[in-house]
């Protein structure tokens, strides 16, 4: 597949141009390549000799020794994550293939029992004394690591002795990663008969016929997706009851209260700060999603809409389809408008061919922008079709994808960003092409779909978003009393789904098993959050730049590339925002 570019064979996606499949040959030049087996096998020795020299004396080793040791630390890390990053997008572009699958598990086992040797490192890095440390910190080589050191410091309280987290480490390759696993490769499996369709289709273009501005494609999408969640929603409640089980005694073992309580920590955001979102985006429904998906009902004629109507074209809008060229010059040209550095680092992605686009059989759903490792670059999975709503896909991973470009030289420590602020490079791109979109669209017919399909695009990222942060809530403190059943998971999820998207939405029998599919619930419990911090953010930072804010462009580069190193409120302290307040 590497360095490829492919003309996509999916119904409806014929006339989008020359696709390109992603170069995986920046990481490694294949599976059974040398290479692999090399850096397995030096990244294994380099482990064993950093647990001899440094176990047992980082509690009293100087300034200079911590440095160095967190130096052959840190570059060990890029080693492990090139491993796993190239077994994971290889895996990621073809599920169905079992090389592949074989591929991905034996390097997730083998990077587990490597990095088994180097749990000893972080616990004791946090049991040096905190004026011991502080002292160490003045030498320039450790002051780099303070940030991360400081991150390290917070996790202190939750972390277990060597022998726990090792069994811990360990298990999860036979615990969540293989439930993980079961869910990625079940998903991508499920054919769906949709009527009118000349064969079965993945979940993707399924999906996609949601879209569809004739109304029996999307009702015959909608009952097909029902079926097929329905004949397999076992399974799935079986998946999400044991993640939500293990999630629970990983807690607990560990002293974390609160069900999100870990996720907070991760994304170094305080409980109270996404209370103050969650509150002020659900005391908020009735004027957004309640108040729009009623005036979208009265343009489509009807008293209600149908749950499969939900994200339906306008009736007089006009249906354009997006080549995969004009795709990348829409999004280019937004970029440039905001900075040409912008733009020159999202050109790169076309050009390197890092960017996966086509629909294909046994490709993960959906989208993603992987980081890699600073000695590489990222990769962007698409599935694109060319919907106007695909463009603003590319928008958004190009936005993490630039993110991640410029936090690198941070290092593989520093360089990583908590979700909530990973969501606002992403989200920002968006805004920019849609800007860019509007100002270009003189059509009053045009600019009405572009504005509505917005606004439901934001809906999507905010409303939805806190609506499943609502249901993983649910579901996971109820879990703590026992298991859910199919049924039970059902009638949280139309809970909170009637509760988010108002009285202007009929959602019928079928609607009740949708929770299946969404896999953020599956792989990242509690992400969801992120994006709607990200798409509130990014309102603000754009309300900022729209009314020329002093050295915005600098501003926004400078936080871009802090990556994690640096608090939220250090971030938008420059901007003289306050995410911790409600009115933000």
């Amino acid at each position: 597949m590497a360095g490829q570019v492919v003309q996509s064979s999916q119904e409806g996606t014929r006339d989008l141009g020359p696709m390109p499949a992603w170069n995986l040959d920046d990481l490694y030049p294949g599976y059974r390549s040398e290479a692999v087996q090399n850096d397995l096998a030096t990244a294994s020795a380099e482990a064993t000799a950093l647990q001899q020299r440094w176990q047992g004396k980082l509690t009293t080793a100087t300034g200079g020794q911590l440095a160095d040791a967190i130096k052959s630390y840190e570059a060990l890390s890029d080693t492990l994550g090139r491993l796993g990053s190239y077994a994971g997008l290889l895996y990621a572009a073809d599920t169905a293939n079992p090389d592949y699958a074989k591929f991905y598990g034996d390097i997730q086992e083998r990077l587990t029992a490597i990095t088994t040797a180097l749990i000893f490192f972080e616990l004791e890095l946090n049991q040096i004394d905190d004026a011991a440390l502080a002292r160490a910190i003045e030498t320039p080589a450790l002051a780099h690591y303070k940030p991360w050191l400081d991150d390290l410091r917070r996790e202190k309280p939750y972390q277990l002795e060597e022998k726990l987290e090792r069994v811990f480490h360990e298990k999860s390759i036979t615990s969540r990663a293989s439930w993980n696993r079961l869910f990625n490769e079940t998903m991508t499996a499920l054919k769906f008969e949709v009527a009118g369709e000349r064969e079965p289709l993945a979940l993707e273009p399924t999906l996609n016929l949601l879209l569809s501005p004739v109304e029996t494609k999307r009702r015959y999408a909608a009952e097909a997706l029902a079926k097929v969640f329905k004949d397999n929603i076992r399974l799935f409640t079986l998946i999400t009851n044991t993640l939500a089980k293990d999630k629970e005694i990983s807690d607990r073992w560990r002293g974390f209260k609160d069900v999100a309580d870990s996720r907070h920590l991760a994304n170094r955001v305080e409980g109270p700060v996404v209370d103050a979102l969650v509150d002020a985006v659900r005391g908020a429904y009735a004027s957004t999603s309640h108040r729009y998906y009623a005036m979208k009902a009265r343009w489509l004629g009807k008293d209600k809409l149908a749950f499969w109507d939900r994200n339906a074209p306008l009736p007089d809008q006009p249906q354009r389809i997006v080549t995969w060229a004009d795709a990348q010059s829409i999004v280019l040209d937004a970029y440039a408008g905001f900075a040409p550095d912008m733009a020159k680092i999202a050109r790169k992605f076309f050009d390197g061919r890092w960017i996966d686009a086509p629909v294909r059989d046994g490709k993960s759903p959906g989208a993603f922008s992987h980081p890699t490792v600073p000695s590489s670059h990222p990769y962007i999975l698409m599935n694109y079709q060319g919907k106007p709503r695909d463009v603003m896909t590319l928008a958004h991973e190009l936005g993490h994808g630039v993110h991640q470009v410029l936090a690198a030289p941070l290092g593989p420590l520093l360089a990583p960003t908590p979700l909530t602020l990973a969501e606002t490079a992403s989200v920002f791109g968006e805004m920019l092409t849609f800007r860019a979109l509007l100002a270009a669209t003189k059509d009053p017919k045009e600019r009405k779909a572009l504005l509505a399909q917005k606004t439901e695009d934001m809906i999507n990222t905010v409303v939805r978003q806190v609506a499943f942060y609502s249901f993983e809530r649910h579901v996971h403190e109820e879990r703590r009393a026992g298991e859910l059943t199919s049924e039970r998971l059902g009638e949280i999820w139309m809970q909170v789904q009637t509760e988010s998207l108002g009285p202007a939405i009929d959602l019928s029998d079928g609607y009740e098993t949708f929770w299946c599919y969404v896999p953020h619930f599956i792989h990242s419990p509690f992400y969801v959050y992120a994006y709607a911090f990200g798409d509130c953010l990014v309102n603000s930072l754009f309300g900022l730049y729209q009314d020329a804010h002093p050295g915005f462009v600098a501003k926004y580069f400078a936080m871009l590339e802090a990556g994690g190193s640096k608090h939220h409120s250090e971030l938008l302290a420059p901007f003289g925002l306050d995410a911790t307040q409600r009115a933000f």
